[in-house]
């Protein structure tokens, strides 16, 4: 079949993370989360300067809900200060493992 017969919801997604994952953040990121939903996804957390635990829950909500539904979730490209965010809220990276990444 060609690709452009193929259901939109197989193409793969990516979700920029914006440098600061604070309160004001935590919306859009859910709408964003929920728009890419059956999606394979990667979660590109290489400009984030400071994470704030509202966002982090969207996150960690996230990745159970796409390994739920067993679909792909991958966190990539950590920044320092997300590792560092992750450590200080006491949550691992490996929290982050989705479903099979198709």
């Amino acid at each position: 079949m060609p690709e452009a017969s193929q259901p939109d919801t197989l193409k793969p997604g990516v979700v920029e993370l914006p440098e600061v994952l604070d309160l004001k953040a935590a919306t859009p990121l859910t709408v964003e989360f929920l728009s890419l939903r059956g999606r394979p996804l990667d979660v590109d957390a290489s400009r984030v300067r400071r994470l704030g635990g509202q966002c982090l829950q969207v996150l960690l909500s996230a990745a159970k809900t796409w390994k739920a539904d067993e679909i792909g979730f991958a966190l990539v490209n950590p920044s320092g200060d997300f590792n560092e965010g992750l450590k200080r809220l006491g949550v691992a990276a490996a929290s982050f493992t989705g479903g099979d990444k198709s």
